[in-house]
C-alpha cells in the first residue's frame, strides 16, 4: 500500500498534520480488515498526544498483519520507525506509539473486555471514511 503525502518536490516530506496521522493508520488497517476503527480526539482532555486510534482483529495473527502494515504506512511517510510498539509478542493488544496519535489494535474479544472507547466517553471522534458517522456520547 503505497500511501501519498503531497509532497511538492521530490525527495522532500511533508509533514502530516495529526488527524491525517489518525486517518492514514486507519486506512492501513481497514486495507488489512480491521473491525469497527475509532479515533477519539483526546488532545483536548491530555497533553500527551493528539488522537487514540481504536481498531481490533479477528486473531492474532490479523491483529499482527493489522499493526505490521500501519508500520509500513509510517515509514512510507518519511518517518523511520514509530516511537515503541508493545504487546508484539502474544498479538492480543498491541499499542503504537507514533507521538500525537496512539494507535490501539486489539484481539475483538480483549477489546469489547476493556471497553477503550467509554473511557474517553468525554472525548470526541473524527468521522472515519467508510463508515457511518460515530455517534457521540
Amino acid at each position: 500500500m503505497k500511501i501519498e503525502t503531497g509532497t511538492k518536490k521530490a525527495g522532500a516530506v511533508k509533514k502530516l498534520t495529526s488527524r491525517k496521522k489518525a486517518l492514514l493508520a486507519v486506512a492501513a488497517g481497514q486495507a488489512i480488515k480491521a473491525g469497527d476503527p475509532v479515533i477519539i480526539k483526546i488532545g483536548d482532555l491530555v497533553d500527551y498526544t493528539e488522537y487514540f486510534v481504536v481498531m481490533h482483529g479477528e486473531s492474532s495473527r490479523q491483529v499482527m498483519a493489522i499493526v505490521d502494515n500501519v508500520l509500513t504506512a509510517i515509514r512510507q511517510t518519511g518517518n523511520p520507525r514509530a516511537g515503541g510498539v508493545e504487546g508484539e509478542n502474544d498479538g492480543r493488544w498491541v499499542v503504537v506509539d507514533w507521538g500525537d496519535v496512539i494507535i490501539h489494535v486489539f484481539l475483538k474479544d480483549l477489546r469489547h473486555f476493556y471497553e477503550l472507547e467509554k473511557l474517553w466517553a468525554d472525548a470526541s471522534r473524527v468521522k472515519v471514511p467508510g463508515e457511518p458517522a460515530p455517534a457521540q456520547i
